[in-house]
């Protein structure tokens, strides 16, 4: 036993002297009591933790197990008829009660909080951005959408605009055929217009091909027969019939707003939602800017 305190005070003092030499130059004593008291913690736990395990490993080499026998066994292995350790009972104990009066009166979730004091402090620095860029010209809104755009959809729609390859959607010319036909045999459920999610399937083969087409082309000219389908919902000049369904002639501030707070159903996987993450006016700026990459 005098072996292994020994050792237990050497291992103690090591610990402390590796925990100085770490952080020594932080805990300038009488500097600063907070962190006086994070050097006393420190030095208390350190010790309490090698003094108790010096306890058990002493009891685990020495000590024998004595008591009565349960009745059960597990492929002859007993269980003796112990009381619980007083020690474990009393920390036990004490860790509720504390548990209780941290939640109820040392720091309650009805009061003051770090993260409240955030969220109140985030949404008073929206409230003073959206007064202040409440009247922002049109070359502003530009400017700020490419700050946004550059941050938030450059990962994967290129710092152009232009998809990456074609991984992403491409901004500068509208949607590709391929990206039309993936809508039209998929369908759109995310979007969140009014007119509700398009079907998959509305059109298939050649019919499906030349409704592609004449979108991808910028939707100039005369629609394909074909687009009778479509033009119950996007309206006979595919502009989305006021807001009603998504624009397919140009990024119209509604569909990018919902694509923003939706997310949505892509050719190489899920846009995700950036809901709460950008302010109506920071919406605005970005599909104005996405608006200007196709003109």
């Amino acid at each position: 036993m005098k072996s292994l305190f020994m050792w237990g005070i050497i291992l103690i003092v090591g610990l402390l002297a590796a925990t100085y030499f770490v952080a020594g130059d932080a805990f300038v004593l009488g500097d600063d009591y907070i962190n006086d008291l994070t050097m006393l913690g420190g030095v208390a736990i350190i010790t309490i933790t090698v003094l108790v395990s010096l306890k058990y490993v002493n009891q685990i080499k020495n000590d024998k197990a004595d008591g009565e026998l349960l009745d059960e066994s597990w492929e002859g292995i007993g269980e003796y008829n112990n009381m619980i350790p007083t020690g474990w009972a009393w920390l036990f104990a004490l860790t509720t009660a504390w548990a209780m009066w941290y939640f109820f009166l040392g720091y309650p979730y009805y009061k003051f909080s770090q993260i409240g004091q955030w969220n109140e402090e985030t949404l008073e620095h929206q409230a003073k951005f959206e007064a202040k860029y409440k009247d922002i010209d049109e070359d502003g809104l530009k400017a700020m959408g490419e700050s946004v755009f550059l941050v938030q959809c450059a990962p994967c729609h290129g710092v152009d605009g232009e998809g990456i390859s074609g991984k992403a959607q491409d901004f500068s010319a509208r949607m590709s055929k391929e990206q039309v036909l993936s809508v039209i045999a998929n369908g759109q459920s995310k979007l969140g217009f009014p007119m509700g999610a398009m079907p998959a399937g509305m059109a298939s083969g050649d019919d499906a091909n030349a409704i592609a087409t004449w979108i991808s082309n910028g939707s100039k000219g005369t629609p394909p027969a074909q687009f009778a389908a479509c033009a119950s919902c996007h309206g006979a000049d595919a502009k989305g019939m006021g807001g009603m369904a998504p624009n397919l002639v140009n990024y119209g501030n509604s569909l990018v707003t919902n694509v923003l707070n939706t997310g949505k159903h892509g050719v190489i996987g899920e846009m995700p939602s950036f809901k709460g993450r950008l302010s109506d006016t920071q919406i605005k700026a970005v599909s104005t800017y996405i608006r200007s990459l196709g003109e």
